[in-house]
């Protein structure tokens, strides 16, 4: 597909790759809007392709009292002042067949979790919004089976979908990127690496999970020199007291140098 499908997708000329960043969940309306001014100011500034991400529930907790969110309707709306305030396009993630029309009524890329992403009827769902549709790879699949997942967007009649690598297990608390998939997956649809869930350290005994964000920006820079078409960040002002994911995510004041290295680096390599 052609970046320029995107609505509200700006600098999509600039021959950067695109970004998919925000908060893991959306916390508030103003958390929300806090990190999309940042990050906005940041990538106009640099004019790289942004999509808010920002999830309108988290329905892949390992513990029962784990925040879900602050309910449905709210987030998504959230979601949409987001994108009519900075006029800008966002992506959520959808669990059920139920939210794919719901969510499409809010946000411009429905993503399907890593966990979910062989459940054809949410897969199928999803691309019959006619959204753009962004499957995560599953930790527990090979880069080459990822085409039938993406087959299954493009026989339900949409032809815009990307694909996003956010690790492969190793272990049972550990995920590793592993980058002979990138140029694979580039051969069935855009493909984006999602560098803060591939730090992630899961199954942990307290049922939280961990995450090693000093890797950040190394990930983030093997995914440019490996031609990725996107990255996929997640940020926060206060990683600490997050209420989901915050020990894998960039502290926010840190975005905009870790950008500003990944777009020279992303120069360097176009002219190779």
């Amino acid at each position: 597909m052609n970046l320029k499908d995107v609505p509200k997708l700006k600098h999509s000329n600039s021959n950067n790759f695109f970004l998919l960043c925000g908060p893991c969940a959306i916390e508030s309306e103003e958390m929300a809007m806090r990190i999309a001014e940042k990050v906005v100011t940041i990538t106009n500034k640099l004019e790289i392709p942004y999509v808010f991400k920002g999830s309108f529930k988290k329905a892949n907790r390992s513990r029962i009292d784990s925040f879900t969110g602050i309910g449905d309707e709210k987030a998504l709306k959230i979601l949409q002042k987001v994108s009519d305030t900075f006029d800008i396009p966002t992506v959520t993630d959808i669990h059920e067949i139920s939210d794919a029309n719901l969510a499409a009524s809010y946000v411009d890329v429905l993503q399907i979790p890593a966990f979910l992403v062989r459940q054809t009827d949410l897969v199928v769902a999803a691309a019959k919004t006619g959204k753009v549709v962004n499957l995560k790879k599953g930790q527990f699949m090979s880069p080459e089976s990822m085409k039938h997942a993406v087959q299954k967007v493009k026989d339900a009649g949409n032809n815009n979908v990307w694909i996003t690598d956010r690790g492969t297990m190793f272990g049972y608390q550990d995920m590793i990127v592993d980058f002979r998939g990138i140029p694979t997956m580039r051969g069935f649809a855009p493909t984006v690496l999602d560098v803060t869930h591939s730090l992630q350290q899961p199954n942990q005994s307290t049922g939280v999970t961990g995450g090693r964000p000093d890797m950040i920006e190394t990930i983030a820079r093997a995914g440019i020199v490996n031609k990725v078409d996107g990255l996929f960040i997640e940020t926060h002002f206060d990683p600490a007291n997050a209420k989901s994911d915050g020990a894998n995510m960039l502290h926010l004041d840190n975005l905009e140098k870790l950008l500003t290295n990944l777009v020279a680096i992303r120069k360097v390599i176009r002219t190779l």
